[in-house]
């Protein structure tokens, strides 16, 4: 089957659209008093050039200084870890469920009214996190090199020896670490090894993140890579419907059809919790919400929001049979890919 294609006008960001919808919020009452809002303290493992335009949105809505600490996920998952109940974070914003399960016993419970905004798999059973966006696992693809048909139908097939020299990875990424940890939980540990030997084997290019692995399909330096879906979509945004490259969901389901959830926890100890939980329910606002389906690409994850054409529906991806909660063993992950030598 031949890619679908594309138009520039359902990529096009609808930042006005956005900023309607935040005047509306305002005037609701997301907060016109901004005398003596206090603080709030955010550490995040999602990068500022995705989140810092909404995390300004929040604090000119509502007054509150908001100081960020920028990391990876896993990064500050351990940071938090070593400082314990001396950490000054107020929230923990995580990149994926794995790393708010590192630190899950940190955190305190949600409002029930912010936990209920979102399907039951997309948060923490405890109701210790709530997921903010969806990011689906695919294959990122270069249709002039092969086509969509000669795909496998599970990533596990990515290790006959068809695709040796032909393959990219980012073993260090977080949102890889956490689809093995999936793995995982799915296949077991013997299967999992099978896997990334396999692909070591297959000698699979190792970059340090998605975007490199995206761009370089694109290049024909690799015919495919193994990302997040949203990446493709930020390069048609900027080069158009020319840039070759495509993303496609293992028909078989599996861990390459994971969908992931970035999330957030309001940390136990913090100071400025009222401030927390605010900013919390303000990333699950229909504001927020628009923001990553139109700026972001991701998966919005409360109902009423609406995402580009292109998007592939929740619903038709063949999601694995796994718990968010149970993606939480990044080190055991890591020592896994570092003995199978796909890590140094």
């Amino acid at each position: 089957m031949p890619p679908r294609p594309l138009s520039m006008r359902h990529l096009r960001p609808k930042l006005l659209l956005a900023l309607v919808a935040l005047i509306a919020g305002l005037a609701a009452g997301c907060g016109s008093d901004t005398n003596d809002a206090g603080s709030l303290y955010l550490y995040s493992g999602r990068s500022e050039s995705l989140v810092g335009p909404i995390i300004k949105q929040f604090a000119e809505l509502t007054g509150i200084d908001v100081q960020v600490k920028y990391a990876g996920t896993a990064s500050l998952a351990a940071t938090l870890l070593e400082e314990g109940d001396r950490s000054p974070a107020d929230v923990f914003y995580a990149q994926d469920p794995g790393g708010l399960g590192v630190v899950e016993s940190m955190l305190g419970v949600l409002p029930a009214e912010t936990l209920e905004r979102v399907s039951e798999w997309a948060r923490s059973p405890q109701g210790l996190w709530v997921g903010i966006s969806g990011r689906a696992r695919v294959l990122v693809f270069n249709p002039e090199r092969v086509s969509e048909s000669e795909l496998p139908a599970s990533i596990e097939d990515l290790t006959d020896p068809k695709w040796k020299g032909r393959l990219g990875w980012a073993p260090t990424n977080g949102s890889f670490l956490t689809m093995v940890t999936g793995m995982r939980k799915l296949w077991g540990e013997e299967r999992t090894r099978a896997w990334i030997d396999g692909m070591v084997a297959n000698g699979a290019s190792i970059y340090p993140n998605n975007t490199t692995q995206v761009a370089a399909v694109a290049s024909g330096e690799i015919d495919v890579g193994l990302v997040n879906h949203y990446y493709l979509f930020r390069f048609l945004a900027e080069e158009g419907e020319t840039f070759v490259a495509r993303n496609y969901h293992p028909t078989a389901g599996g861990p390459g059809s994971l969908v992931m959830v970035s999330g957030a926890g309001v940390l136990a100890t913090a100071e400025n919790r009222e401030n927390a939980e605010r900013f919390v329910s303000f990333l699950l606002s229909r504001v927020a919400q628009q923001y990553f389906a139109s700026q972001t690409f991701e998966y919005p994850l409360v109902e009423g929001v609406r995402t580009g054409r292109l998007l592939t529906p929740l619903h038709e991806i063949n999601r694995p049979d796994v718990a968010l909660a149970d993606l939480a063993d990044l080190a055991g992950t890591t020592e896994l890919l570092r003995s199978a030598g796909a890590l140094p």
